[in-house]
């Protein structure tokens, strides 16, 4: 079987080498029961160079817990770890730690809590979090932050494309770019972050959507090189598909010959009852060409023909040719507000492949172990205090003003109930002598963010369909300040810790160094 279709490949052995190697170790010490709780973060908003982003959207969970509940050790995995072999021509993993994966390898002894798919995200808040057997909680590392990761950042990237376009159509179209299969996780996180629909024919049906697109450039030049017209190769398009016809105008000359062709197409679909769809545009000055397509097709009377833009497209310049319509737009005699209104977008490269940001930071720390009578905190020293994750079993609330806006997120030891203060005390999480007071009079609503999805190894949890990720993700947005939604420079949203987590962080610190 070829790599490339072999399950091996994407069963439990979807993870690094070093999981395996830490977890014959763990055996070896005694310590394969010891129960174990990882969280999985990022430290950094995407930043994409000149623009970034102040917030991000969870996504690639229900994908993950799929893979999760499937994956376990069967005989070719047993295979494949008996095959491997050190430097000096010895097997690496033996037949005892072997015969406990066979035996206990898969995840059905752990309990994952997580943020719901679709909410808005920050930095340091636990994402997930997996409790369970060390050995089995930490080969779950490598494919947890692969899938979760991913669908994370585009999910965000959609999200911005989609605030910036302001309600208008958002059209997925990334899939020749994309890498790989890769470009299905992409293409459903892409939905839940706010495309409307996707190019991509198997995924969009299996997920429930219908695929959309229109034509290629190629079209019309086969027509051309047969000796045809660009006007006959538009008339056939719609002969065929006279509802739904959306004709790309730019293959010769998108002025002077594809707009005022489309129009001839359009008045003929129109004597035959159907309602022209609209144009596309793939190149040039897309926000110029947009206005004097408008008014062409105003003169001919399509003032509500669609008029879809691609080619390279992402939240920066969206945002600069809808800026550009607004300031040029009266000087050719159109509204600026009607044409915006009428506009939809492709995006495909840019988004798929979270353009100017290719990764999301997220990592899988572990935080706690538990000994035989109790929980114990555990944490990572760095000389980079933002990096040393907070300690122990937590909980994630999410503070809300008197405005109804979101105004902190709050991580908390597991037993602390913060709706019952009369005020918090809310800490940075690295910098010790910045912190601030929130009377419960400030505070409109305490909310908790996670929810428990698995428990030993059963899911528990009905994961929403994708469009009620979305109203969540609209309703999250909205309540986010509005600087902390600009493209550049976003305002910092706050996340904090309470009083008693930094206690704990700060007396285990001091623990740490002094074991050093």
């Amino acid at each position: 079987m070829k790599p490339s279709n072999n399950p091996i490949t994407t069963n439990i052995l979807f993870t690094d080498f070093y999981q395996l190697t830490m977890s014959q170790l763990y055996f070896r010490m005694g310590l394969k029961e010891m129960p174990a709780r990882f969280d999985h973060f990022f430290r950094e908003y995407p930043d994409y160079g000149v623009h970034q982003a102040g917030y991000c959207i969870n996504a690639g969970l229900e994908w993950f817990v799929d893979w999760m509940t499937q994956a376990k050790f069967g005989k070719d995995e047993v295979e494949c770890l008996r095959s491997q072999k050190n430097r000096v021509g010895k097997r690496i993993f033996q037949d005892d730690f072997i015969e406990w994966l066979e035996k206990n390898g898969s995840f059905e002894s752990l309990n994952l809590s997580a943020i719901p798919e679709g909410r808005v995200i920050h930095p340091h808040i636990p994402l997930s979090s997996v409790e369970g057997p060390i050995i089995i909680a930490q080969i779950i590392e490598t494919a947890l932050l692969n899938q979760m990761n991913y669908q994370t950042l585009i999910a965000t990237k959609a999200a911005r494309i989609h605030y910036v376009v302001s309600g208008q159509l958002l059209l997925e179209f990334g899939m020749r770019r994309a890498q790989e299969k890769g470009t299905l996780a992409g293409t459903r996180a892409a939905l839940i972050g706010g495309a409307d629909f996707s190019s991509n024919v198997g995924i969009s049906h299996a997920l429930g959507f219908p695929p959309k697109g229109t034509h290629a450039h190629s079209m019309v030049q086969l027509f051309l090189t047969l000796g045809m017209t660009e006007l006959e190769a538009f008339r056939a398009f719609s002969d065929i598909y006279p509802d739904d016809c959306v004709l790309l105008v730019d293959t010769i000359n998108t002025l002077e010959s594809g707009v005022p062709n489309a129009i001839k197409v359009f008045e003929e679909l129109q004597k035959k009852g159907h309602k022209p769809v609209g144009i596309r545009l793939d190149s040039g000055d897309l926000a110029y060409i947009s206005i004097k397509a408008a008014k062409l097709l105003n003169k001919a009377g399509f003032e509500d023909t669609m008029i879809v833009l691609s080619n390279e497209l992402d939240e920066l310049n969206i945002w600069q040719i809808i800026d550009q319509i607004r300031t040029e737009a009266s000087d050719h005699g159109i509204d600026a507000d009607k044409l915006i209104k009428r506009l939809a977008y492709g995006v495909g490269t840019n988004l798929i492949t979270s353009s100017g940001c290719s990764a999301l930071g997220g990592v899988y720390k572990l935080v706690a172990v538990k000994d035989q009578v109790e929980w114990k905190p555990a944490m990572k020293l760095s000389e980079n205090v933002e990096k040393m994750p907070n300690p122990g079993q937590k909980k994630v609330w999410r503070l809300y003003d008197n405005n109804g806006k979101a105004t902190a997120d709050l991580v908390g030891k597991i037993d602390e109930k913060p709706e019952e203060e009369n005020e918090l005390i809310l800490h940075h999480p690295a910098k010790h002598t910045k912190s601030r007071t929130l009377p419960k009079s400030e505070i409109s609503r305490i909310e908790m963010l996670s929810t428990e999805i698995i428990r030993q190894g059963k899911v528990i949890y009905d994961f929403p369909s994708i469009e009620e990720m979305r109203k969540v993700r609209e309703a999250d947005v909205e309540s986010l300040d509005a600087g902390v939604k600009r493209l550049i420079n976003p305002h910092f949203y706050h996340i904090s810790i309470t009083k008693k987590l930094w206690n704990e962080k700060h007396d285990l610190l001091e623990k740490l160094k002094k074991v050093e």
